[in-house]
């Protein structure tokens, strides 16, 4: 069996808020006499992750992925459970735990406005003692690959986006981390960018082992990047596989993507479940449990103009937002 490198059980972390009362009177009155209302930000989060692992951590905001990821990186304390990351308890030996740690939040830089990123990538090099030849030899490996040579000597405030994220990237992982946390590394990023930066994350797990927790909202980081998911909702987590297995979410579902010779009268497909239909073509979703997929094949064919016809999954948006949902 693989090693741990993240075994977090029975994780709560409940929050208290305060009753806003209406009305001047009641305003005042609170000042001594205060209502606190307890919220459960996250509810009993059992999470195991091996290492060189890439997990995905997705769900709707207010999930509680930022909270889970918080005390993971020790950053907050848990109400209840255990939670060991890298044979640590992230709150109690933070210094010697975020030495093996990396992380990039989105609305947290670690580079200085008005400075140079290479000026931040020195103050790392003293900050994790990185030996004089191993910082250069890491540096032109992650200039190169993330192919910002040219705008590492200009001030942050001067750089594009897409240049910044690939800056906080070298932060993150030039101390050769074991785990790293990345929350939304190519929100805002061209297709260019998100690339670039994917292939890099790909080959830092390929080449040194390195285990990735992902937060992200754009499905083609977790299809391109993730071998597990994990969906935090309402605090809790409601699917905790593969990513394959997320694909065949809906195994007994189908979409039956028709193809007309000619326009077609939408009432005729009042029988069926609609996805989407324009006057030459319509999208089905049929259940494999009510009918096999031959018969609903040979259902439309005997029914309409058929040109083509082809047959798809349910879409991984689809099923993620059903997971959300429910």
């Amino acid at each position: 069996m693989s090693e741990l490198v993240i075994n977090v059980k029975g994780l709560r972390k409940t929050f208290k808020k305060i009753k806003k009362l209406e009305g001047f009177l009641s305003s005042v009155r609170s000042l001594w006499n205060r209502e606190v209302e307890l919220i459960d930000g996250i509810n009993g989060i059992d999470l195991q992750v091996k290492k060189g692992e890439i997990r995905g951590l997705i769900g709707p905001n207010g999930a509680g992925k930022s909270t889970t990821i918080k005390i993971m990186s020790g950053i907050l304390h848990p109400s209840e459970g255990t939670v060991n990351v890298l044979g640590f308890t992230p709150w109690k030996d933070r210094e010697r735990f975020v030495r093996n740690l990396g992380v990039l939040f989105g609305q947290k830089s670690q580079l200085w406005w008005d400075l140079p990123p290479i000026d931040t990538f020195s103050l790392n090099k003293e900050m994790y003692k990185i030996p004089d030849d191993e910082y250069k030899r890491r540096l032109d490996s992650f200039l190169d690959m993330l192919q910002i040579r040219d705008v590492i000597h200009q001030p942050v405030r001067t750089l594009s986006l897409g240049e910044r994220m690939k800056c906080e990237l070298v932060c993150a992982l030039l101390h050769h981390p074991p785990l790293i946390f990345l929350d939304e590394p190519t929100i805002g990023l061209d297709i260019v960018s998100k690339e670039t930066v994917r292939q890099f994350i790909k080959q830092m797990n390929r080449e040194l082992g390195t285990t990735f927790i992902i937060t992200t909202h754009d499905l083609a980081d977790l299809e391109n990047l993730c071998d597990q998911v994990t969906i935090i909702n309402k605090g809790t987590i409601v699917f905790d596989e593969s990513m394959d297995k997320l694909s065949t979410f809906f195994s007994n579902s189908k979409i039956i993507d028709v193809k007309f010779a000619q326009p077609i009268d939408p009432s005729l497909f009042s029988a069926y479940t609609v996805v989407s239909s324009a006057p030459l073509s319509v999208q089905i979703e049929v259940d494999l449990t009510a009918k096999d997929i031959k018969v609903w094949i040979y259902e439309i064919l005997e029914q309409f103009p058929v040109v083509d016809i082809n047959i798809t999954n349910i879409p991984i948006e689809d099923v993620i937002r059903h997971i959300y949902e429910s």
